[in-house]
């Protein structure tokens, strides 16, 4: 029989909600996969059950490239609820203001190791932000919340994850996104090879340039 305290509700996002737990004695986030009602029963239980089994496939995968991510210590298909490791640490979030510029860089050049790392090994992440990074007392960039990853070696996967990250970095760390870019894309280029790094980072033009495009078609359309 396993042992928990009453779980706290740590975080509810659209697709799941987070809850703080001490498990079997072991401090550990549930993470469960909330029903959509707006879905069909079979078709949504089908989804919930498919992401609660995938995630934990792609934080194993993304172990075997070298990324620190959370254990996960149970998985129940049933109730679409992971249960993982809780990661003591802040989120990068909320420590890139409060850092110098020489430590800022430092800790974006060890993110940008990170989704190198991670996308050599053929992992999407889907979500990258600063939000689904945590910097634990060692200073290991831990990446959490691969609800919406895959695996995928394609340079167009690998474009739209790091454009991802850069638009979280303008839309949150705007004074200082552009430095931070430009570390986080010397560090990937370090863990994924020079020639690589450079086609993803002009793939990553050509779809800004696609949103440009849209964005500017759009306004047309009001006019």
């Amino acid at each position: 029989m396993d042992k928990v305290t009453e779980p706290t509700l740590l975080k509810k996002g659209a697709e799941a909600s987070l809850q703080v737990a001490i498990w079997n004695g072991r401090k550990v986030v549930f993470k469960t996969r909330l029903p959509k009602r707006y879905r069909h029963e079979k078709l949504d239980s089908d989804i919930r059950t498919y992401r609660t089994v995938h995630e934990p496939q792609l934080m194993n995968a993304a172990k075997k490239a070298g990324v620190p991510t959370p254990l996960v210590f149970q998985v129940d298909t049933k109730n679409s609820v992971i249960t993982m490791e809780f990661i003591e640490g802040k989120l990068v979030k909320q420590l890139l203001g409060s850092l110098s510029a020489t430590e800022r860089e430092e800790m974006c050049i060890r993110i940008g190791e990170t989704i190198g790392k991670l996308h050599a090994h053929g992992v999407i992440h889907g979500d990258l932000t600063t939000s689904n990074m945590i910097v634990n007392k060692e200073g290991r960039v831990f990446l959490v919340d691969f609800g919406l990853g895959e695996k995928n070696t394609e340079l167009e996967a690998q474009g739209v994850d790091l454009h991802l990250m850069k638009r979280a970095l303008q839309s949150t760390h705007y004074r200082f996104a552009e430095e931070c870019f430009e570390a986080i894309a010397k560090g990937y280029s370090s863990a994924i090879g020079e020639d690589r790094s450079k086609e993803v980072m002009s793939k990553i033009k050509e779809i800004e340039k696609r949103g440009r495009y849209v964005e500017g078609r759009k306004d047309e359309a009001k006019n």
